[in-house]
């Protein structure tokens, strides 16, 4: 078997658990006949623990390299100034935490009469001002679905000459059974939380609620007829930045799967994104003019890969440029490596410096 040719992940993670222990009985056979090699050439022990201890930073670095968080790492300068530039991780714990966000619920808790007798005197055990053993724990307080019922008082002169009514709550649509909030908590689980709206009726459903999923999409499409002007005014205000980043990815159309394959997979999610705000839109295809739509009006600058479609709008509208990604360029370089040592040894120094900058220009002062 190829590793290099394997694409199931389950068994690539087999085969580096193995390659990390056979890694680790050759060093510990290396440790052992170093030791003896020194012993025999009249070494002394500190000269060995030196040796040993060599040996063991070698095989850390090599499984780093192997089994780390990145696979595109340089032995040598990459990772010394990695650390030099690299913030540090917050310390790790299961210790408390503080929850500044939570609100504080006071509760009292009293003895019961038959234990307010003093064992000592059998005297009755009274209050103690201000005696209190304090202690936290965070608890969950259940939501609850409620038919709430809106009763709206009417007036009515004397005179029988006017009935007025008192307003009710507001809703998305004249007549709707299910409220605003009600609404935005389906929104808020489905998008935020990713919970697919099936899993939401299974929940409801335990907490005393009947309702089917078209019920809650039927919420979703009112509370996005009532924001889209706010979400146009979202896509404006982000192209209507100099520097944007753009980039797309497949987004599968459900219930397509084994009947045309091609029909699930060519539709895609676009995203659009300023330093503060990002946008998205679901487009039928990933062509040129799919790029100019999503990117109507924008003149700036364009942070993008390679994708040709980039390329063709840059060309048909002079006021876009594009910028493209240095981790895509930088990847190009380390794949061929091996074949031109030299050359790419250069240019990767070189994007190692123009990492180094940004780090530093964003790092807290």
């Amino acid at each position: 078997m190829r590793l290099e040719q394997e694409t199931d992940i389950e068994i690539l993670r087999q085969a580096a658990k193995l390659l990390e222990r056979e890694n680790k009985r050759l060093v510990d056979k290396i440790a052992e006949l170093t030791r003896e090699l020194l012993a025999l050439k009249g070494g002394d022990s500190e000269q060995i623990k030196l040796r040993i201890a060599e040996l063991e930073q070698q095989l850390a670095r090599r499984n780093q390299m192997l089994f780390g968080d990145s696979s595109e790492r340089r032995e040598g300068a990459d990772d010394k100034r990695r650390d030099e530039v690299k913030p540090k991780e917050p310390q790790k714990g299961h210790g408390p935490r503080e929850q500044p966000k939570l609100p504080t619920l006071e509760v009292l808790h009293e003895l019961d009469e038959a234990d307010r007798i003093c064992p000592a005197c059998g005297g009755d055990l009274q209050p103690w001002q201000d005696g209190f053993e304090d202690s936290e724990e965070i608890d969950v307080i259940e939501r609850r679905f409620v038919i709430k019922k809106h009763r709206r008082q009417k007036y009515r002169c004397g005179c029988n000459g006017c009935i007025e009514t008192a307003s009710g709550p507001l809703k998305l649509c004249d007549g709707a059974r299910y409220s605003v909030d009600f609404a935005i908590e389906v929104a808020v689980a489905k998008y935020v939380d990713h919970q697919p709206l099936e899993r939401q009726v299974r929940t409801m459903s335990r907490e005393g609620l009947e309702v089917e999923s078209q019920t809650l999409w039927d919420q979703i499409e009112r509370v996005a007829r009532l924001l889209s002007p706010a979400y146009q005014a979202l896509i404006a205000y982000v192209l209507s930045k100099p520097v944007v980043g753009a980039d797309e990815t497949r987004w599968r159309l459900l219930g397509a799967k084994g009947k045309d394959e091609g029909e699930a997979t060519r539709w895609q999610v676009w995203a659009v994104a300023a330093p503060d705000a990002v946008t998205y839109q679901i487009r039928d295809s990933r062509s040129a003019d799919a790029a100019r739509a999503v990117l109507d009006g924008f003149e700036g600058v364009v942070m993008c890969d390679g994708y040709s479609g980039y390329k063709s709008l840059a060309k048909r509208n002079p006021s876009v440029t594009l910028a493209h990604c240095w981790a895509h360029v930088r990847r190009e370089f380390v794949e061929i490596q091996d074949s031109f040592p030299s050359e790419t040894s250069a240019v990767l120094d070189l994007i190692r410096e123009l990492y180094e900058i940004e780090a530093y220009a964003s790092s807290p002062r």
